[in-house]
């Protein structure tokens, strides 16, 4: 579609945005859903909060701004808001029924497609969230190993045995608190010498922004083999975007378990466990986990059309291509005004990230600066490159052009050595997550 935004003569408009917040803020609690769709990622002052409509690979605030996405919903949008071809498959469906009282055929056409796919799915198990099949598939493991503790590194939803290893874990037991521990990605040796016969399962995002050390993710299939321990990858970034088969194909890494989400419906809320039929028939009679929806068909027809879409269209290779423009643009920018000791994009080309250096000063009162100079000029923009299909040509050029206006901006706050003061609205808020920092337990003292 073509590129309507253009540079601003000053800040959006987001009057409308502010009322539905004041109203939020009297009937919600929290007013967000998603911690990174909330008004503390967002610098309150410029940024919208609500979003009315999307279309390919814009999106329009309550107020009638346009800017160009790069959040892709969080993750979800692969191909494109409103893509025709998904958002046909589901109007048709429609006319058929969302969910009833037996099972759908489309539940069994899923599974076979999504067996097509991904190396290690000898069984498919559908549900709707991320946080949903993640914790599926720690039951599931720890029933199959007899064991309890687990090991892991990323970020992984909010169900309790996860969340107790954040800075947000006020209400869960202490007891299941000390049942999972953090391990640095990256290090085998640490893991190798906290791994025992008390490890149910492994599990970790294949890779966040930062690469795997060559033959760091075969050496932890391998290790966890040998200990017994399940490993399970968390593939909701990875899936479908790195590859179609995720990062277990990228890599050629099979995993005991694999759980996925966000890209592989363009939007509608659906999610998988897959894996080794050993462990999985465990769901048949001895592990329980199953939700109403899960069989919902409008989800189902929407995956089938939009995985189908990213392999006729190579979509993988696309978000690749493209992301690499940006990715490397910015840092290409960054260098010509001299801020590269300050600044660098990083990550893979399909999912990137903007990083600021320590010498850069407070990362989120930087990264505040650089988010409300992007939305004046209509990107909007959380520091992230999340691609997908719809992202064009001229997109990425502006966008690069974008950059190349604010760099300097950017040079000037960062030298005068008080960011804050360039800021029009308030500073971004740290998000909980803890994804670097470890605490894993050593193996226990033998007598």
């Amino acid at each position: 579609m073509p590129n309507t935004v253009k540079f601003n003569a000053d800040y959006p408009v987001i009057t409308r945005s502010n009322e539905l917040y004041e109203r939020a803020l009297k009937v919600q609690s929290p007013v967000t859903q998603t911690l990174a769709k909330g008004p503390g990622q967002w610098t309150k002052g410029v940024a919208p909060k609500y979003i009315q409509k999307a279309k390919g690979s814009h999106v329009w605030d309550v107020d009638g701004n346009e800017y160009i996405d790069y959040n892709a919903a969080i993750g979800p949008i692969s191909l494109g808001y409103a893509y025709p071809k998904v958002d046909e498959a589901i109007k048709k469906q429609l006319d058929e029924g969302i969910t009833f009282s037996l099972m759908s055929p489309l539940e069994v056409e899923f599974s076979e497609l999504i067996q097509e796919v991904i190396p290690n799915a000898e069984r498919v198990k559908i549900s709707k969230t991320g946080a949903d099949v993640c914790s599926a598939a720690i039951r599931v493991a720890r029933a199959f190993t007899g064991r309890e503790t687990v090991f892991c590194c990323g970020y992984h939803g909010w169900h309790d045995w996860y969340i107790g290893v954040t800075s947000r874990n006020s209400g869960i037991p202490e007891a299941i608190q000390n049942m999972t521990y953090t391990f640095d990605y990256n290090n085998i040796e640490s893991i190798k010498e906290a791994l025992d016969d008390t490890v149910a399962a492994l599990i970790l995002e294949p890779f966040i922004f930062e690469a795997p050390k060559p033959g760091f993710l075969k050496e932890l299939a391998e290790v966890c083999k040998a200990n017994g321990t399940l490993l399970i990858f968390d593939e909701m970034w990875t899936g479908f975007r790195i590859a179609i088969g995720g990062a277990q194909e990228y890599f050629d890494v099979k995993p005991d378990l694999a759980v996925y989400s966000k890209a592989c419906a363009n939007g509608m809320p659906i999610a998988i466990l897959t894996g080794r039929a050993d462990v999985m028939d465990l769901f048949n009679s001895e592990v329980f986990s199953y939700t109403t929806f899960g069989g919902e068909t409008l989800s189902l027809v929407a995956s089938i059309a939009t995985i189908n879409e990213l392999r006729d269209k190579k979509v993988p290779q696309y978000l690749n291509e493209k992301g690499a423009l940006l990715k490397d643009g910015y840092n290409q920018i960054a260098v010509e005004f001299g801020v590269d000791q300050y600044t660098k994009c990083v990550g893979y080309n399909c999912r990137s990230m903007v990083t600021f250096t320590p010498e850069a000063g407070n990362g989120l009162e930087v990264k505040a600066f650089v988010q409300q100079e992007m939305i004046k000029r209509g990107v909007l923009w959380a520091g992230f490159h999340n691609m997908c299909y719809s992202h064009s040509d001229e997109d990425i050029a502006y966008t690069l052009s974008a950059y190349r206006d604010v760099m300097p901006l950017l040079k000037e706050a960062i030298e005068s050595k008080n960011v804050k003061s360039y800021l029009k609205g308030e500073v971004l808020e740290a998000v909980f997550r803890k994804v670097s920092d470890y605490n894993i337990k050593p193996k226990k003292a033998t007598v």
